[in-house]
C-alpha cells in the first residue's frame, strides 16, 4: 500500500471538507475529532480517523501557529435591548442550546447586547481588535450593519435566521414559511374563516416568511388574504395588545388569530378577554415558538414549535467549523451553509 505524503492529486493538500465527505460526516464533526472533543461517538471517531489516514490530511501548520494566538472566546451578540432578551423565552432557549454545545470545548461564551447606536459603536471597536474567535448573531434585522462589519473584519460568524434569501453569512433558521402555513391550515380545518395574523417585525426575514405561509395557506384553500386581517406587531406583549385592539376595531367578527410569537399571543389574549371573547369558542388562538407561555396559558395554547435549543447547537457546530477552517475567507464564502430546521404545530385547547 502506498503511503500518502499529505498531498492529493496535483500536489494539493487534502481539505477538511474532503475528509468530511470521505467519512460521511460534517465539517464540525471532523474538527471535533481532530481537536480531541469527547462529543463524538467511537464509530464516528474511527471513520474520521480512517479518512484522515487515507487522504493523508495534515492540518495547516501556519493555521496551527495562528491558533496559539486565539482568544478561545465566542461572542453571542444580541442587537436588541436587554429588556427584550430577558422577557422572551426564545433568547433563553437559544442560549441554553449554545451553552450545551460549548460545554465540552475550551471556548468561553461572551454575551453582548448591541441594541443602541452607542452599544454598536463600542462593539465594532471590540470586534476590530479581534478579541473573539467567532460571533453568533441572534435576532438580526434587515438593516443591521453588524453582519457586514463581521465580513469586512473576516471574523467567522453564524447568524440565527438570514436577513434575506441572499444571506452571505452562514445561518441556522427554522422553517418559518412552513410554520405559518401549518398554523393557518389547522385553523381552516377547525372551520375558522376570518383568520387574523399579528406579524412580527417585518424587517425580520423570519417574520416575513411566516406571513408568506399565512397567505399561501389561505390562497390554497380558496381564500385570498384580507389585508384588514393582517396587523404588524413587534414580538412584544404590548405589541400583541395593540395589534389585537386594532384588528377587533376593524373586523369585530374575526374568529381566529395566528400570532407570530407566543409573547404577542399572550397580549392578544388579554384584549380578547377584556372584550368578552371566549377562547376558543368565539376566537381560536394560535401562537408561535411553543414556549412555556403557551403551555401555561389558560386555556393552554396551540403553538408552532421551533427547535430553538437545537438551532443554538447547530449554530455552534457551524461556527466551530468556520473557526477550524484555515482557508482564506474568500474561498470559505463560496461554501457558506444555510441550515433550516423543521417546525411542528402543537395542538392544545386554545384552538
Amino acid at each position: 500500500m502506498a503511503v500518502s505524503n499529505g498531498r492529493s492529486r496535483g500536489g494539493r493538500r487534502p481539505t477538511l471538507e474532503e475528509v468530511a465527505v470521505r467519512a460521511g460526516v460534517g465539517r464540525g464533526t471532523v474538527s471535533r475529532v481532530i481537536n480531541g472533543s469527547p462529543r463524538v461517538s467511537d464509530a464516528t471517531r474511527a471513520a474520521v480517523e480512517a479518512a484522515v489516514a487515507e487522504l493523508g490530511y495534515v492540518p495547516n501548520t501556519a493555521a496551527r501557529a495562528l491558533a496559539a494566538n486565539r482568544t478561545d472566546a465566542i461572542a453571542l451578540v444580541v442587537p436588541e435591548p436587554e429588556t427584550r432578551f430577558f422577557a422572551e423565552p426564545y433568547f433563553s432557549d437559544m442560549l441554553k442550546g449554545v451553552g450545551a454545545e460549548l460545554s465540552d470545548t475550551e471556548m468561553q461564551l461572551l454575551l453582548i447586547f448591541a441594541g443602541s447606536d452607542k452599544e454598536r459603536r463600542r462593539l465594532a471597536q471590540y470586534l476590530a481588535a479581534h478579541r473573539v474567535d467567532g460571533v453568533l448573531l441572534v435576532s438580526v434585522h434587515a438593516d443591521d450593519p453588524l453582519p457586514d462589519l463581521l465580513a469586512q473584519l473576516e471574523i467567522p460568524a453564524v447568524i440565527s435566521g438570514p436577513r434575506s434569501a441572499r444571506e452571505s453569512l452562514a445561518s441556522v433558521d427554522s422553517d418559518n414559511y412552513g410554520g405559518g402555513r401549518s398554523a393557518v391550515e389547522h385553523l381552516l380545518a377547525r372551520g375558522c374563516r376570518e383568520i387574523a395574523h399579528i406579524t412580527g417585525r417585518l424587517d425580520v426575514y423570519g417574520a416575513q416568511r411566516r406571513v408568506d405561509g399565512y397567505r399561501e395557506a389561505l390562497r390554497d384553500a380558496g381564500h385570498e388574504a384580507d389585508e384588514q386581517l393582517i396587523e404588524p406587531g413587534d414580538f412584544t406583549e404590548e405589541g400583541g395588545r395593540r395589534a389585537m385592539t386594532a384588528l377587533l376595531g376593524r373586523r369585530p367578527g374575526l374568529d381566529a388569530v395566528f400570532a407570530g410569537s407566543d409573547v404577542m399571543a399572550a397580549g392578544a389574549r388579554q384584549v380578547l378577554r377584556e372584550q368578552g371573547r371566549r377562547i376558543p369558542d368565539d376566537v381560536a388562538l394560535v401562537g408561535y415558538d411553543d414556549s412555556a407561555i403557551a403551555r401555561h396559558m389558560d386555556p393552554p395554547m396551540t403553538s408552532v414549535r421551533q427547535p430553538i435549543e437545537e438551532m443554538g447547537r447547530r449554530m455552534i457546530d457551524l461556527l466551530l467549523s468556520e473557526i477550524a477552517d484555515s482557508r482564506p475567507s474568500v474561498s470559505r464564502g463560496l461554501e457558506r451553509r444555510h441550515v433550516v430546521l423543521a417546525t411542528k404545530l402543537v395542538e392544545r385547547a386554545s384552538s
